[in-house]
């Protein structure tokens, strides 16, 4: 999917991966997301079109210190999303303040701020072994990947998403000031995501829809898909979920001169209006066995869609665009372009290279049965792999949502 990629992850570019084909879901007109519910906000939210994402490591081995980094972290949450001043951080001297003004008068935007708690907090530093969430453990190393550690892991992650991208630096500004002395920043992502006018599926950075295959929020598939229930999983986390997490660079200098025709197929679905190559429509069912007059599969052996067909995940990736790098920055490579659309003589630019793509975000309940599967099917064979790069990973259980008075994960840290 462009990690479980594109399909899953981004290329699912293509919107390949998430069971059922349903419509998307209309933006709502309020501009205030609740933080307080039985849920998390930021999963089953309308995607916003900005977001941060950023990983976290607790300064000590020590439960105190989550504590206390989770608790401060839920106040000021609370405050940010419903457009309230944020508390004041403890002990801060006089003449200083949380305040920055650099919100004053923007509305939240439908800023929404997720947490989630990764594999690291379930050792023995924590003394939380035996509450570990049954599927939380770290990522299993996938064929082709290329990850940098400064993009992968982290104690605890937070996604921020809203609107409007001033909010979203502003919320991330206001919860790094409660880190000093309680965490320290292990990475953060930045993304983008705008939503076609008319309500339809948004398109990721190789012009796919990405999102077709998406289950419908509220819907029993969708349950079934995102929503921790099972009695296997500890109390704490039962109404939550899991979230992977990875960086998907997409080598568009490439696709860009790739025929229409053979992007098409490389993904199985067309461009243009996203419905697979056998069908009329976005939102037609995907059928594997169709064949074109000449016999051959509609969609090909090794297209994305067909290898990541009926995994169900809930994918609300964002994309990136980080300009140029110095060649072998970043733990990406990738050769000089001699070669563009139909001439020869077109150049990309000596050693330097794009760094754009997919940060993908899925959301599930059992990740061996959904992200690992898909990956490890795409991984074997899927014709996308030579067009990206996995370049960072995490994976995050994500705790079921606050009520009012406590702080996010409360049961598990008492």
């Amino acid at each position: 999917m462009f990690g479980a990629g594109l399909a899953t992850a981004g290329a699912a570019a293509v919107g390949a991966v998430a069971g059922r084909a349903t419509a998307p879901d209309p933006t709502p007109p309020s501009r205030t997301e609740p933080f307080y519910g039985p849920r998390q906000a930021g999963i089953d939210t309308p995607a916003q079109s900005h977001a941060l994402f950023l990983s976290v490591d607790v300064a000590r081995p020590d439960r105190t210190v989550l504590r206390e980094l989770l608790t401060g972290w839920t106040a000021t949450a609370a405050a940010l999303t419903n457009g309230d001043p944020v508390p004041e951080t403890p002990g801060v001297a006089p003449g200083f303040s949380a305040h920055t003004n650099f919100a004053t008068d923007l509305d939240p935007a439908r800023l929404t701020i997720t947490f989630g708690l990764g594999p690291s907090l379930f050792d023995e530093r924590f003394g939380l072994a035996s509450r570990r969430p049954r599927h939380l453990h770290s990522l299993p190393e996938f064929p082709g990947d290329t990850l940098n550690p400064a993009w992968s892991g982290g104690d605890v992650l937070v996604q921020i998403c809203a609107d409007d991208a001033q909010i979203v630096s502003h919320a991330f500004r206001a919860l790094r000031a409660r880190m000093p002395g309680l965490g320290r920043m292990r990475w953060t992502q930045h993304g983008f995501l705008t939503r076609p006018a008319d309500g339809g599926t948004p398109r990721n950075m190789f012009g796919h829809k990405d999102g077709t295959a998406n289950p419908r929020t509220g819907s029993a598939d969708f349950d079934r898909t995102v929503w921790i229930d099972s009695p296997d999983e500890p109390d704490w986390v039962r109404g939550g979920t899991y979230l992977v997490f990875r960086k998907i660079r997409m080598k568009t200098a490439d696709w860009d001169q790739l025929p229409l025709a053979e992007q098409d197929r490389i993904i199985g679905r067309r461009r243009g209006d996203g419905a697979p190559l056998h069908g009329a429509h976005e939102f037609d069912p995907i059928d594997l066995e169709s064949r074109t007059a000449s016999g051959e599969l509609t969609i090909p052996a090794g297209a994305h869609v067909r290898l990541v067909h009926n995994i169900p995940m809930l994918r609300r990736s964002y994309n990136y665009d980080y300009g140029t790098l110095i060649a072998n920055a970043g733990g990406v490579a990738e050769e000089p372009h001699t070669h563009a659309p139909g001439t020869p003589e077109h150049t990309h630019g000596g050693h330097n290279q794009l760094d754009a793509g997919l940060l993908f975000a899925a959301f599930m309940n059992n990740p061996p049965e959904q992200f690992i599967k898909a990956q490890r099917a795409l991984a074997d064979g899927d014709r996308l792999n030579p067009l990206i790069q996995h370049t960072g990973s995490a994976f995050f259980a994500i705790p079921p949502g606050i009520e009012p008075g406590r702080a996010l994960a409360d049961v598990l840290l008492r």
